[in-house]
Formats: C-alpha cells, sequence, structure tokens
C-alpha cells in the first residue's frame, strides 16, 4: 500500500460503484442523455501506443461495464477539467473531462475507495508523482465484477450450499434451509448488511453471540432447530436496537433469560411449540409487541406482566395451564415490613438509578426481579401471590382459542402488595361473580 499526500492508496487502482456517462454535448443539439447509471468498475491504468518504437505510454481512465466489459478509455493526463467532491462521503462524486466534453458521474461507492481513487486520478492528471500509483492493467473485466450486487440468497439443499466461496458480501437476506447445519457458519456473520437471516429447519443447537454484531439484522427465524436457550449475550447486544421479528418455534427451549426483554423493538415473537414452562416475567417491557404465539408449550400460567401487552394477535392454544382459583393465596406478607422491601419498593417508586457500580450485584438481580401489584406498586419478598383467570381479548383484538372447549381466557399469575389490595380484588372479583 502506497501512500500520496493524506490518503492511502490501494494496491489496484481499481473503483466498484454505479455510473453514468453524461454527454454535455447532448443538449446542444436538443438530445437528452438517458439518465441512467449502469454498474461499473473504473481503472486508472498505462495504456501502451501501439506502432511507436519507444512503446510511449499514457495514462487512462478505463470504464468497464456489463454491457462493454471491454471498456471505454478516457485520456486522464491534463484531461481533467473538475472533479466535483461535494457529496464524497456519500459515496459521491463528478469527474468533468475536457476531452470528450463528458461528465463521468460515480454514486453507489464506498467512501474511502471513492476519496483514494480520485485522489490518483489527480496525480495522474498533473503527470506528478506517476511512481507511488500502483497502476492497473487497463484489460477487460469479469462478470462477476459488474453484476448488480446480490441482495437476496436462498439455499434449500446441502449440495447448493457454498463450501469453497465465501456469501456475497451485499446479502441483505440470507436463508438456508434443510441443509442439516450443526452451528451457523461463521461467514455469515461477517455479512454487515444482513437485515434477514432464516436458519430454519437445520440441527442448530447453539447460536454463536457474533449473531448480535449484526446491526442491521431485523428478522431472525430460526424454528425447528435443536435451540435449547437463547443466550443473554444475545439479549444484550445490538439487536436490542434492530431485531423485530423473531422465531424460535419448533425448538427445546424450556425458559427465556431475564434479559429476553430488553428486545424492546420485538414486534412478531414465535415460540410455539417449544417446552416453556414459563414466560419471562418483565414480558410487559416489549411495548411494540403485537403478535405473539406461544401454542403448545407446558405453560401452568402467564407472568403478570403479560397484562400490559397490547397485541394484535395471540395464539396460546395447548398448554398446560392450571386451573385459577383467586380464592386460595399465596401469603408471603411480611409484618413488619423489612428495611430491604421498603428500601427496594422505594428505589422503584422514586425511580433512583442503581446498577452493580453503586449496589451489590445481588441486589441489582433483585430489583429486577421486582413484582407489580394491581395497583401498579412495586413488591420484593413481601407479597400475595394468586393464580386468576384473565380474558385475553383485553389485551389483544384477535385471540386464538386457547382449548378445545373454545376458551379465551388464561390463568395468569397475579401479586399484591398488601392485604388491602388483595382484600378489595376480593370484593370486585365476588361483585362480577354473583
Amino acid at each position: 500500500m502506497s501512500t500520496v499526500g493524506d490518503h492511502f492508496i490501494t494496491d489496484t487502482m481499481k473503483l466498484q460503484c454505479e455510473v453514468e456517462v453524461i454527454n454535455r454535448m447532448l443538449p446542444t443539439f436538443g438530445m437528452k442523455n438517458k439518465g441512467k447509471g449502469n454498474r461499473a468498475v473504473l481503472s486508472i491504468g498505462k495504456h501502451y501506443d501501439r506502432g511507436i518504437k519507444n512503446k510511449s505510454t499514457t495514462i487512462h481512465l478505463l470504464i468497464c461495464t456489463l454491457k462493454d466489459k471491454s471498456g471505454c478509455k478516457y485520456k486522464v493526463k491534463e484531461n481533467i477539467e473538475n472533479v466535483f467532491t461535494k457529496f464524497v462521503d456519500e459515496g459521491k462524486a463528478t469527474i468533468r473531462l475536457k476531452e470528450p466534453a463528458v461528465d463521468v458521474c460515480l454514486n453507489k461507492a464506498d467512501a474511502n475507495n471513492l476519496k483514494n481513487f480520485l485522489s490518483a486520478l489527480r496525480l495522474a492528471h498533473r503527470d506528478s508523482e506517476i511512481d507511488t500509483i500502483p497502476l492497473s492493467n487497463l484489460a477487460p473485466v469479469k462478470t462477476s465484477e459488474v453484476e448488480k450486487p446480490k441482495a437476496k440468497m436462498i439455499i434449500t439443499s446441502r449440495k447448493d450450499y457454498p463450501l469453497t466461496t465465501n456469501f456475497p458480501y451485499s446479502l441483505e437476506s440470507l436463508q438456508v434451509s434443510f441443509c442439516k447445519l450443526a452451528r451457523v457458519d461463521m461467514r455469515m456473520l461477517c455479512l454487515r448488511k444482513l437485515r434477514k437471516l432464516d436458519l430454519g429447519n437445520n440441527h442448530i443447537r447453539k447460536l454463536p453471540a457474533a449473531i448480535g454484531d449484526l446491526a442491521c439484522l431485523n428478522e431472525l427465524v430460526l424454528h425447528n432447530n435443536y435451540l435449547e436457550m437463547f443466550s443473554i449475550g444475545l439479549c444484550n447486544s445490538t439487536l436490542q436496537k434492530s431485531l423485530q421479528f423473531l422465531d424460535l418455534s419448533h425448538n427445546r427451549l424450556r425458559a427465556l433469560p431475564l434479559q429476553f426483554c430488553q428486545l424492546r423493538e420485538l414486534i412478531h415473537l414465535k415460540l410455539d411449540d417449544n417446552e416453556l414452562v414459563q414466560l419471562p416475567c418483565r414480558i410487559g417491557q416489549l411495548t411494540k409487541l403485537r403478535f405473539f404465539t406461544a401454542a403448545r408449550n407446558k405453560l401452568p400460567y402467564l407472568p403478570s406482566d403479560f397484562q400490559f401487552l397490547n397485541l394484535e394477535n395471540v395464539d396460546l392454544f395447548g398448554n398446560l395451564f392450571d386451573h385459577p382459583n383467586p380464592l386460595i393465596p399465596t401469603i408471603h406478607l411480611q409484618i413488619p415490613m423489612t428495611l430491604l422491601e421498603a428500601a427496594a419498593r422505594a428505589t422503584i417508586n422514586y425511580r433512583i438509578s442503581y446498577g452493580p457500580h453503586i449496589l451489590p450485584a445481588h441486589l441489582c438481580q433483585d430489583l429486577n426481579l421486582m413484582k407489580t401489584c394491581l395497583c401498579r406498586r412495586p413488591c420484593l419478598n413481601s407479597f400475595i401471590q394468586v393464580v386468576v383467570s384473565l380474558n385475553l381479548h383485553q389485551l389483544s383484538h384477535t385471540v386464538v382459542l386457547v382449548d378445545n372447549m373454545g376458551g379465551t381466557e388464561a390463568p395468569i399469575l397475579c401479586y399484591f402488595c398488601s392485604l388491602t389490595c388483595y382484600s378489595e380484588f376480593l370484593d370486585k372479583h365476588q361483585q362480577r361473580n354473583r
């Protein structure tokens, strides 16, 4: 790699981008340019003049496209009238040539590569420091170099799986199904533009933490694998800001971590056909969630926070729901209230910030697991617990029947911070049943 001024020049003076060559003379004759760019490779290199004994050389700009892979050459030395770089940080620039009178408009280029390329082009124009520029061979390009970057790839059999070649760097959507993958291919995790990753119908048992580095990923499909856990690392990753669709159905999950509820951009969550015995207790923090399915699991009841969701569709069919009985409470009241209980309630009530730099880790964990009374006040270790019936139509527009009897109610765990709150609940419950 060579340096020119403040810029670094790559080993080959080539640039891949979208190019439109505009003839400035056409309007003079009442004609218009086509106004459409094409994928191209630009090269700066030496052109040897044949038929001359000393074989003098001149530096040319070569533009190759899919239609013209041999390319069109333009002389560079003292032939550049201007270079417009106002939008170079966006991968855009315009090279104005004197002869012929054309503007070479560049778009969708890598900004750093574009700056390096233009630096070399200016040196070639001035015919200075030419020896410092690693000039390219002005040769026809390969079809793969000028094809439009591939944004989508679907692989549904092992014979089509790429073993010796990489996945196209430009992929935004990748589906690899029915390939019996036992783990996630690390080459996939280098696809920084990836927005959708579908690895359904494989044999994956564990997810690598590097999936969390895919900053653009908003759809992750992992149905019908052998997953037994969803790691805390993924919950704490950049997926918190990007992931909107997650399909974990048909796996072997028994529980999800508390931190799962930090994936607050989730809109669509599928957990059907697992072995779930509980849902995250803070599931109500998924305020953007609209579509939720957890059919055919082993859920005995829903967590208290479930009632705070605002869904468009919910499916909880085929779970092992307990029969709710609000008249049989589990009482854990501490009278008088402990100092720990009072301090914990005050911390949440007054929204006092806390963290491991202020409190011991186990106290932070306790505060993260604080229960919420129906009066919306918090409680830690002093509470009354009952299982009551929740009509799912209260939180969802569309409800798939909970059982074969046509029911739309499910048991939900409720907490009460005091005898007063529990007594008020019982009064209302008895009034409804009269």
